[in-house]
């Protein structure tokens, strides 16, 4: 705690670009999710290309990704939010489409017989009674990014990684810094998730 106390503005520095790294891909992720997983729920085959495709960069080992990204987009922040990106499509993708999936037929049958569009049937029903899966496989999306992010200090992105690798040799305690984010926005998206799944029930 001393340590924090006497540092807290480089600790609050490393936070405030690990935040912005981790909430810049996760809406990036998530509007390209929302939109291929919106497509992929009505057509099977665009949901089996999509999943392969998504799935095939999350096996992508971290630090191999962020070095093939340096010839492309060399260091910093961008070669840290494209991996980030990358790894959060499968998980989004797949629970937007599901969560459309699972919205009962008879459901959109009504909402199409009292003369609502497909846009509308959208935004109004499916969308509305997806949402619990959907902020579910956000809630992954969000702690898997903001631990993996991490890793990213590497190339310089900065962020608690930075600080986590220069404390583990003289065995600092800022690494649980990385910890309580993730753990705490873990909590805050179970929470709502809950709260979604009690309004829809």
């Amino acid at each position: 705690m001393t340590w924090f106390l006497r540092n807290w503005d480089q600790v609050a520095l490393a936070l405030w670009e690990h935040v912005t790294i981790s909430l810049t891909a996760l809406t990036i992720a998530f509007a390209l999710s929302l939109g291929l997983g919106i497509v992929a729920a009505r057509r099977e085959r665009v949901y089996a290309a999509a999943l392969a495709v998504a799935g095939f960069l999350y096996t992508i080992p971290t630090l191999a990704f962020l070095a093939l990204l340096i010839p492309v987009v060399g260091l910093g922040r961008t070669n840290a939010i494209i991996a980030m990106v990358a790894f959060s499509l499968l998980i989004l993708i797949r629970n937007v489409a599901t969560g459309i999936r699972n919205v009962p037929a008879d459901v959109v049958d009504a909402a199409r017989g009292m003369g609502m569009s497909p846009a509308q049937i959208l935004a109004r029903v499916e969308l509305p009674l997806a949402l619990p899966v959907i902020v579910a496989g956000l809630r992954i999306a969000a702690v898997t990014v903001i631990s993996v992010t991490v890793v990213a200090a590497y190339v310089n992105a900065g962020g608690l990684g930075t600080l986590i690798f220069n404390g583990i040799a003289s065995d600092h305690p800022p690494k649980i810094w990385a910890g309580a984010l993730a753990v705490s926005v873990d909590l805050a998206l179970a929470t709502l998730e809950r709260r979604l799944r009690r309004t829809r029930v």
